[in-house]
């Protein structure tokens, strides 16, 4: 049985709207069809197995549909679906359990909080291939955070220029960088020739240190044919990670790349926040991540502690919660990527949030890179300010005797990192 957990607005029955919604999206029809027999209902049909009131609310979600009421009900319905009647595509369960439901008369709201998939969805999709595991294991890095930083295309790197400042990273100790998002094949910075300046510094450090730093090259592209030559390409310069824009390649380009990869896929989520920013409408992330991470996803990115967008701190906590508690093993527990405006003042916080956890790959953007002493001054800086939150000392204390930290905290303690 598939169980979806739907938070229901309306200015009318709460009871009657779930039993439209499980009714609409399985077996009902505007009128009766010919072989439509009681028998078939009970083996196809999703029916209402719970129902939690909540507060009403006095304004509504969709204030269009309001009718003129004042006063709209609420409740957490849980709804369950036959495995027999959605199976274990995918696309099937989107468009049954979650596409349609939006489109149904009477609501003022309707929100995904909860989704519960049976074991069979673990067998038929492969989930992550590398993971929390493998993401350490191909940076080498041990008991602390991965420390990231991304390649702005708001710079406007030539390729030659970027694997300069690739240099200057790997030097000052990163451990991963990646494209942004919106970098993937400019005419300034081809995939190709990016990945032409960027991979040998990349290998000729490894052969000097025995370390080698991940770098994600953005692949992203509608064709999944397109995607998959961006990833050999990749893969045969030797390269190990490739960012990839979930939304914008959908399901579909997702299953294809997954299963033929051999790079680990970090997974930005661009075009999420559309599904979620109003809190009576859309997705709760903890059900959208569900489909991604069985589809293969290995890192994440959740946002973090006081970011730049719109986000507050509790929408990441229960990001990272989502990404790191199993859907049914270890295994499919996905790397969670710490990003948007941060620049190490807000690793107290962090591993506050996060239960003491330092499993998670810690991305900053301009808290790196604008470093007032430039970006690997800005590696060290995050690097000491994870040092002192994990031993317990304020970061004022630290950066009496840490420089690098004590430039970031003068630059970036209005918050103004990103």
């Amino acid at each position: 049985m598939i169980r979806l957990t739907y938070r229901i607005e309306t200015p009318g029955s709460v009871e009657a709207m779930a039993n439209k919604i499980a009714s609409d999206q399985s077996t009902g029809t505007f009128v009766a069809l010919p072989g439509e027999t009681e028998e078939l209902k009970a083996r196809v049909a999703a029916r209402v197995s719970g129902i939690r009131e909540l507060p009403a609310a006095d304004q509504a979600s969709f204030p269009a549909e309001a009718g003129g009421a004042t006063r709209f009900n609420r409740a957490d319905v849980d709804i369950d679906f036959p495995l027999d009647a959605v199976g274990t595509d995918l696309s099937a369960l989107m468009t049954i359990a979650i596409g349609g439901v939006f489109s149904i008369k009477g609501m003022t709201g309707i929100r995904i909080v909860d989704m519960t998939l049976p074991q069979e969805f673990a067998a038929t999709h492969p989930g992550p291939q590398f993971g929390i595991s493998g993401s350490f294991a191909l940076t080498g890095v041990k008991g602390r955070p991965i420390i990231g930083t991304i390649v702005k295309p708001a710079l406007g790197l030539l390729p030659h220029e970027t694997a300069a400042m690739v240099s200057e990273l790997i030097e000052a100790g990163v451990d991963f960088i990646k494209d942004d998002e919106k970098l993937m094949s400019p005419a300034y910075s081809p995939l190709g020739e990016r990945v032409k300046a960027i991979m040998p510094v990349i290998l000729d450090h490894e052969q000097k240190t025995g370390k080698k730093v991940m770098y994600a090259f953005g692949i992203s592209h509608a064709d999944p044919d397109e995607m998959m030559r961006n990833h050999d390409l990749v893969l045969k310069a030797g390269g190990n990670c490739a960012v990839v824009n979930i939304n914008s390649i959908g399901l579909g380009g997702m299953s294809f790349l997954r299963k033929r990869s051999g790079l680990v896929l970090h997974a930005h989520r661009n075009g999420w926040d559309i599904l979620t920013r109003h809190a009576g409408l859309g997705f709760e992330f903890s059900v959208w991540q569900q489909f991604w991470r069985l589809l293969g996803v290995d890192q994440f990115q959740i946002n973090g502690i006081r970011v730049k967008y719109w986000e507050p701190d509790q929408s990441f906590v229960r990001s990272y919660k989502a990404v790191t508690t199993p859907l049914y093993s270890e295994k499919d527990v996905a790397l969670p990527v710490i990003g948007s405006g941060q620049w190490g003042g807000q690793a107290p916080d962090t591993i506050a949030a996060t239960g003491g956890s330092t499993d998670l790959l810690y991305l900053c953007g301009g808290g790196i890179v604008s470093h007032p002493g430039g970006p690997g001054a800005g590696v060290k800086a995050v690097k000491q300010a994870w040092e002192a939150a994990a031993a317990g000392i304020a970061l004022e204390d630290y950066a009496k005797d840490h420089v690098e930290l004590r430039q970031s905290i003068e630059k970036f303690s209005d918050g103004k990192a990103g």
